[in-house]
């Protein structure tokens, strides 16, 4: 399966990076089955000093979801918004998956997620919110073993 990461160098060797902010499924290499989507993301880190970047291009051995630790949220779902939601407010929140698939919180749904971490909002009315929208995915590798399932195949320059 060709899996895309939006970044603003080439990534011909992907690692684990511990980043100082929350993220959907924690730390690890955030990719996508949407070209649009990588794209999508090195577009919002482009400005006047940084003019180009690249949606690096992968191969995914799909077997590995056999041998590795695999979570997969087909769609938006309680256990999914837990998951989401303990990522990005609990403090040294970790998990032992090494790879986690499922939808993205895209900056449609953003807000209305950021309502339900307020408490402004209950699960289900976020569900409802949620699965009004076609949301894209992303998988995350977890660990150093995660990132052995993956070829580099190449990597599309793009522009502002």
């Amino acid at each position: 399966m060709k899996i895309y990461h939006g970044s603003l160098v080439k990534v011909v060797t992907p690692r684990i990076i511990p980043t100082g902010h929350t993220s959907d499924y924690g730390t690890g290499f955030y990719t996508t089955t949407s070209f649009e989507q990588a794209e999508r993301w090195v577009k919002r880190k482009l400005d006047e000093n940084q003019t180009s970047g690249y949606v690096n291009v992968y191969e995914w051995d799909e077997n590995a979801k056999d041998v590795l630790s695999f979570l997969h949220f087909p769609k938006v779902s309680e256990e999914w918004i837990d998951f989401v939601h303990n990522n990005r407010t609990v403090p040294k929140f970790t998990h032992n998956y090494d790879i986690v698939y499922g939808p993205v919180a895209n900056d449609k749904v953003y807000a209305a997620f950021a309502l339900f971490e307020q408490g402004f909002i209950d699960k289900p009315t976020l569900i409802r919110e949620m699965r009004a929208y076609k949301l894209v995915d992303q998988m995350l590798f977890h660990t150093e073993k995660s990132l052995e399932s993956l070829t580099y195949l190449d990597s599309k320059e793009i522009s502002i």
